[in-house]
């Protein structure tokens, strides 16, 4: 079954910039749709961007023209280019597939930004 690790996170000051990587273990090509997902503490798990195998993206309200996600089905990997970021977009950030039945779990990558 196919394993997802999620990396690129890290502490940085209201304004600033991250890229955030999933790596599948297997292909990715068949999963028509790949996402991030957020959950921040006390607060349920929640979508945040996906993407079709055509390219196609959906975004949450609040991250709409902040952050862009995109898939290297070659590399197996899905991204996240977050900008602008908010004390409000602090959480631990994870990748899974949007349609059918999720794959197991990474870990997450946990993002911060301070004020």
């Amino acid at each position: 079954q196919v394993q997802l690790v999620e990396s690129g996170g890290g502490l940085v000051q209201a304004g600033g910039s991250l890229r955030l990587s999933c790596a599948a273990s297997g292909s990715i090509f068949s999963f028509n749709i790949m996402a991030w997902y957020r959950q921040a503490p006390g607060k349920q798990r929640e979508l945040v961007a996906a993407i079709r195998s055509g390219g196609t993206t959906n975004y949450l309200d609040s991250v709409k023209g902040r952050f862009t996600i995109s898939r290297d089905n070659a590399k197996n990997t899905v991204y996240l280019q977050m900008n602008s970021l908010k004390p409000e977009d602090t959480a631990v950030y994870l990748c899974n597939v949007a349609s059918g039945r999720f794959l197991p779990w990474g870990q997450g990558t946990q993002v911060t930004v301070s004020s």
